[in-house]
């Protein structure tokens, strides 16, 4: 039996004709129509991972006033802070130690901004923890811990993702522009066996996102799924399918923060998709509810008369 092509997965999902594994021009965030030059953006989960070879490198190159690197511990970040300076010298690099699962430990990282920045521009929720087992079988601390985050090896689920997002939009306010990216799955609406927890967390995620959209206008707010990128925690079932670079998920990322992507506030994007198709399409996908949770169905009693 053959093996399945590598970009089936990107094939399962298209929304716009064209698709994308690699960084491309209207993205890119030495693109001057994506500068973030005088913002302040706020990275979870930024040592390892994502967070490091996407995030925090594509947001560098973007060259905003300052970014702030929010982890349990340390560890790792003072050679993440060299690699932010040996891209762009000038943009300051704060690192906090954050326990993001305590509303504690999450005011005080918030009151610390506040202080050194008055603000935050951009906040990039990226940290994630994936728990494994079917529905009949996994442990129930294991499968709730996706969205409590009780075991202390899991920085990020639905708690702590919950708990930065509202010391954002608090210190942000209601009049200043802002944006918020959450990492999504695309696991979140089409099931795979063996990952509801972690499928779950990430729908509760990505509906999160539209209860922003809705309650803060000022603030565009996009839930992403970040393709397959090779990772240390890419599962063994994937990596056959991980061909999406790391710069395509940084680069869309610097493109969600800008202005031009605020119709796309309280929807599901993947990175495949085409940025410049999606804008083509701006009027459907916004008149349309497109790209958001529901139920498929005919609804209303006037059908019924």
């Amino acid at each position: 039996m053959a093996e399945p092509p590598s970009d089936m997965f990107v094939k399962q999902a298209q929304f716009t004709k064209t698709v994308y594994r690699d960084v491309y021009p209207t993205i890119d965030p030495t693109n001057p129509a994506n500068s973030m030059a005088g913002k302040i953006i706020v990275i979870t989960g930024p040592s390892k991972g994502l967070g490091r070879i996407a995030f925090v490198k594509a947001f560098a190159k973007a060259g905003p006033k300052a970014i702030v690197l929010v982890s349990r511990n340390e560890t790792g970040l003072g050679e993440v802070r060299h690699e932010i300076h040996a891209i762009n010298k000038d943009v300051q690099v704060e690192i906090i130690p954050t326990d993001i699962k305590n509303a504690e430990s999450v005011t005080s990282f918030w009151e610390k901004v506040k202080e050194k920045f008055g603000h935050a521009d951009v906040l990039i929720n990226n940290a994630a923890s994936v728990g494994g087992g079917t529905v009949s079988e996994q442990p129930i601390d294991s499968w709730w811990n996706d969205f409590s985050g009780t075991n202390i090896l899991k920085e990020t689920n639905v708690r702590g993702t919950f708990i930065v997002t509202q010391g954002f939009l608090k210190l942000l306010g209601k009049e200043r522009k802002g944006a918020i990216i959450n990492l999504t799955t695309f696991a979140a609406h089409m099931p795979f066996p063996g990952l509801s927890s972690y499928s779950i967390s990430k729908l509760a995620l990505t509906q999160l996102q539209a209860f922003v959209a809705v309650e803060c206008p000022n603030v565009t707010a996009v839930a992403v799924h970040p393709g397959l990128i090779l990772t240390d925690a890419t599962l063994d079932y994937f990596k056959p399918f991980a061909k999406d670079s790391p710069e395509l998920l940084g680069g869309l990322g610097v493109w969600l923060a800008t202005e031009k992507a605020a119709f796309l506030s309280g929807k599901y994007v993947e990175v495949n998709w085409s940025v410049d198709e999606l804008m083509e399409r701006k009027e459907e996908i916004v008149k349309e509810g497109k790209l958001s949770i529901g139920i498929k169905g005919e609804f209303g009693s006037e059908q019924f008369k």
